[in-house]
């Protein structure tokens, strides 16, 4: 009716120890090429992309909040305008993506240095006239 404990070792224990662990280097395997290299080229590309940044690229942080990149302070800290006249700084790991580059200017590239000489797209401001000439050019040239 029981079997004999003998016999029950012997069924138990005829493997040797590479066959016991090939299952758990499989997983291993496996997890590999699925779960960590893949994220490992993940981590390279967006750290790649952190040290590209520049003046002019339009990003979004982790947040959300997308805006301008203003001004590189350090290796870790970028100042950013997310509305006409309100920046904030951010760090750099907190930057999640770019949305758009900016193409280097001819002149620095060169060594020119210097503004761009290009007019203002609102048009020149004229500070003739007072407060009233001000509130008129501001309305769009209509007297109200």
């Amino acid at each position: 009716m029981f079997i004999s404990p003998a016999y029950a070792q012997a069924a138990a224990g005829g493997g040797s120890g590479f066959e016991a662990l090939l299952p758990l280097v499989l997983i291993f395997v496996v997890f590999y090429f699925l779960l960590i290299r893949p994220q490992q080229k993940k981590m390279k590309s967006h750290k790649e992309m952190l040290g590209a940044i520049r003046r002019g690229d339009k990003v979004v942080t982790g947040g959300g909040i997308i805006g301008t990149v203003t001004r590189v302070v350090d290796d870790h800290e970028l100042s950013v305008e997310i509305s006409k006249g309100v920046r904030v700084k951010v760090q750099r790991g907190t930057i999640s993506a770019i949305i758009a580059k900016t193409e280097p200017a001819k002149g620095a590239a060169k060594g020119g240095g210097g503004g761009s000489k290009e007019p203002n797209a609102e048009g020149p401001v004229t500070r003739s006239g007072g407060a009233a000439s001000g509130l008129k050019a501001l309305l769009g040239g209509k007297d109200r």
